[in-house]
């Protein structure tokens, strides 16, 4: 599973990314999840099965969405992100990847 984060610099997202790997490797779920600035999205993004964006880049998913058409595109909700919960955001991405 490979899972790609995008915010305004990506530096905020590194944390989240942290927290979501841990959470991966403690329930044995091989998980490739790396952050990115919004710009760096094009090269980034190859083989990813979503794309979750930083509530602060939240307004450009319908872009984001055109751009990539088949890779399904989440905005992390903002008490998640604020929590830098981990869990809830990888369980919520792991739902739309199974949904798609």
């Amino acid at each position: 599973m490979k899972i790609t984060l995008a915010c305004a610099g990506g530096m905020s997202t590194g944390m989240l990314v942290k927290k979501m790997e841990e959470y991966a490797k403690s329930q044995g779920i091989e998980a490739d999840i790396s952050a990115c600035g919004l710009s760096e999205l094009e090269e980034r993004v190859a083989g990813s099965d979503i794309i979750l964006l930083g509530p602060q880049v939240g307004y450009q998913q319908d872009d984001v969405k055109k751009e990539y058409p088949n890779i399904p595109v989440l905005v992390i909700e903002m008490m998640d992100y604020g929590m830098m919960n981990g869990e809830n955001v990888f369980k919520k991405a792991q739902e739309v990847i199974a949904s798609n």
